[in-house]
């Protein structure tokens, strides 16, 4: 069964809102962002997820989303809030990423971008592209734990709200899973399109911020429909 992770958590009442729901991964992103959140609201999200017993489903994992931060950042991040799991979407190298797991014991996600697609996972894609991909994530398999597909975007890197062509998630699954990892998919992400893209091109997991929105904060309502939709697939 498909992961799925609700990433851009901000405020108490959405996690409440979330109990009893079948989520795997809760993300905090401390990369430069709407949605940013300090070190300190992060750990208070955290120990409410202990609190209330929401792990004990199982599920609800703390991801920590970064760009390109340095040891001591994240030292100073996780003293505060105590991640499950470092989510990467700057140039990280293997090495910065071998370093993160041995000092602090936590699972790594790598993000890798694509070109923007139209609504619908569609658009060209050159399977040099893919291959591309593939030899530049290959270096990060021993240090990783599963790798992140978003759409490229000029400005924040990710977390763009828009998809890319799916067309390219097979051959990188594929690749993935012979690596002994998970693919997960994000970008343009909603409760109307998650079957299609689950059903056509088959993800380890999804990652959604925005597409459990309504006019920038998030909605129990579609948070619920989209893990529903999800875990029925």
């Amino acid at each position: 069964m498909p992961t799925v992770k609700i990433c851009g958590i901000r405020m108490p009442e959405t996690l409440l809102a979330m109990k009893g729901l079948p989520v795997d991964h809760i993300g905090f992103v401390f990369a430069k962002s709407k949605r940013q959140v300090s070190p300190e609201e992060a750990g208070r999200l955290i120990r409410l997820l202990r609190e209330e017993g929401f792990q004990e489903q199982g599920g609800f994992l703390a991801a920590g989303v970064f760009v390109n931060p340095t040891l001591e950042e994240l030292e100073a991040v996780l003293a505060e809030a105590p991640l499950d799991i470092v989510q990467l979407h700057g140039q990280e190298t293997p090495l910065f990423c071998q370093e993160v797991k041995e000092r602090f014991g936590v699972g790594i996600f790598k993000a890798a971008s694509l070109p923007e697609s139209g609504e619908g996972g569609v658009g060209d894609l050159a399977e040099v592209t893919v291959a591309r991909l593939t030899e530049t994530l290959e270096p990060y398999v021993p240090y990783t734990d599963a790798f992140l597909l978003d759409t490229f975007d000029p400005v924040i890197g990710g977390g763009s709200g828009r998809t890319f062509p799916w067309q390219a998630i097979p051959p990188v699954r594929d690749w993935a899973r012979k690596a002994g990892h998970r693919l997960i998919i994000a970008g343009g992400l909603h409760g109307d399109n998650v079957e299609q893209l689950l059903a056509d091109y088959g993800p380890d997991g999804v990652d959604v911020s925005s597409g459990v929105e309504t006019d920038g904060v998030k909605d129990p309502d579609k948070i619920r429909i989209f893990v529903e939709r999800v875990k029925r697939s």
